[in-house]
């Protein structure tokens, strides 16, 4: 079948472009954002996006050599558009046959390359006006979170050529003063001494690393009170117990959605999405309503579905299209395997309001809501180990840990495995400390992280008091850069899940 557009579809793609151009005046500045979309209806949102969404499947059968052969080889029609990962879609074809044309541009082209955590890092090529696209959202994402007072951004993202680092610093460019450290302690902190307390600061970087510079800072004796810190996270998840860790010494904290494999800025937590999901992690009723029956609280942001419309397969997968005529090499269906899903603003306005919540009184100090659609994420879909039928994800341990603050004040990172001796296999944990480790404090760790997950994970709770035996896990803990952590230096994410350890 040949894949064109029908007659119905090109003449909505025609109303399109009023539309198009209104978007690219609401874009122009922050105040006209904000104004713009704080006006348009999730309806009308979702709507338009869809649209853009169609426009960019056709665009991308078209135009690019790549697409238009895995359409074929997926018997593809119109009404079954077929999904593309790293596996069926970016190993297959090569980078200029998944550009526009088949060819690379040889001017105004930047090349990414993705962290390498899933084994091999990968190259992702993008045009400069889709990476100044992407970053005036980040720019319009901090200002709605933070404020439009200038700032001096202290950049602690890794630089190189991974994706996050450059486009961070020149998308924060706009809002302030930039300098672009990477995660180097003594950097940061001698910048923070240099300049004093008169400015105030956005520090941006890994969760875990803004909390190991916290320990660092505080053992230095470093005169937080005097400072106005904020921060913007990202690269990872966050658990709710991380964040009030940071929140000791940062005024405000958020963390933003993106994948190397689209791009950064796809999605962002804002002060209603925060507030939102603090509910649910102390509301069992507003977890269920909103995000289902998994045990892990996912990270909740808001997102731009005229930038990227988001579908979610029968695997509880993310689909991501990203509709702007501006990239490259296009996504269409992308699935970067995180499980999560999606509401628009009304829908998950509607659900609280029948819990007794109105969205409003949660967060009164905002002057405006964007009416952004909500994105959920749990993670990726193979992270987790499984015994006896209960899985346990990073997530899990992540908040069971931080609801033990003397524990996680001297935890530097943390991963799991399965430890696996004869014919039994058992959970592993494995701790990072900053103490010297002990028989005690192994003990220490293993009730702890047991009586928390018992209490978070169904799962868990059942396959423990059934294979008492089997489900005790195994804590292992090492320090600073020793063992399994020691490969933590060379990368710029920690690793959560390890092979089985003997």
């Amino acid at each position: 079948m040949k894949l064109t557009p029908t007659l119905r579809e090109r003449l909505r793609w025609l109303l399109l472009s009023p539309r198009d151009f209104l978007l690219q005046l609401v874009c122009w500045r922050y105040a006209t954002f904000l104004r713009g979309f704080s006006l348009m209806s999730p309806g009308f949102l979702e709507r338009t996006g869809r649209l853009r969404a169609r426009r960019a499947f056709f665009r991308a059968a078209k135009l690019v050599p790549a697409y238009a052969r895995h359409l074929v080889q997926s018997s593809a029609t119109p009404a079954a558009i077929p999904e593309t990962d790293k596996a069926n879609y970016i190993k297959v074809h090569s980078t200029e046959a998944r550009c526009c044309a088949g060819s690379l541009p040889l001017k105004k082209t930047m090349i990414d390359e993705s962290s390498g955590s899933t084994g091999t890092p990968y190259n992702w090529v993008r045009s400069k006006r889709e990476r100044l696209e992407s970053q005036r959202f980040i720019s319009y994402f901090a200002s709605y979170c933070y404020g439009t007072e200038p700032c001096i951004t202290i950049n602690a993202f890794s630089m190189g050529a991974w994706a996050t680092g450059i486009n961070m610093g020149q998308a924060m460019e706009q809002n302030g003063v930039v300098k672009n450290t990477g995660p180097d302690l003594d950097k940061i902190l001698s910048t923070l001494r240099f300049f004093g307390p008169k400015y105030p600061y956005l520090i941006v970087g890994y969760p875990p690393f803004l909390k190991h510079f916290i320990d660092v800072a505080e053992q230095g004796g470093f005169p937080f009170e005097q400072y106005r810190l904020n921060a913007l996270v990202g690269g990872e998840g966050m658990s709710e117990g991380l964040r009030d860790y940071l929140l000791k010494r940062f005024q405000k904290v958020y963390s933003g959605y993106g994948a190397t494999d689209l791009e950064i800025g796809i999605a962002g937590e804002t002060p209603v999405a925060v507030a939102i999901r603090r509910l649910a992690w102390r509301d069992p009723r507003v977890r269920a309503a909103l995000f289902g029956g998994d045990s892990r609280l996912p990270m909740l942001f808001q997102y731009n579905p005229l930038m990227h419309h988001v579908e979610v397969n029968d695997n509880r997968e993310l689909l991501f299209t990203i509709t702007r005529g501006s990239v490259l090499s296009p996504r269409i269906r992308y699935n970067v395997h995180d499980e999560g899903g999606v509401a628009r603003f009304d829908e998950v306005e509607a659900r609280l309001r029948d819990l007794g919540y109105e969205l409003r009184d949660l967060v009164p100090e905002a002057s405006r809501l964007i009416r952004f659609p909500f994105l959920w994420i749990y993670g990726r879909r193979d992270s987790t180990i499984s015994v006896m039928g209960a899985n346990i994800y990073p997530e899990d341990l992540e908040q069971c840990l931080y609801a033990e603050p003397a524990l996680a004040r001297i935890t530097n990172s943390f991963c799991l495995s399965l430890s696996e001796q004869a014919a039994s296999v058992r959970p592993c944990f494995l701790f990072e400390v900053a103490v010297e480790p002990t028989e005690e404090l192994k003990q220490q760790f293993a009730r702890a992280m047991v009586s928390r997950l018992e209490h978070l994970n169904a799962d868990f709770r059942e396959a423990l008091h059934e294979y008492a035996e089997t489900l005790q896990p195994e804590v292992r803990l090492y320090r600073i850069g020793d063992g399994p952590f020691a490969a933590n230096a060379g990368r710029i994410k920690q690793a959560r899940l390890l092979k089985a350890a003997a």
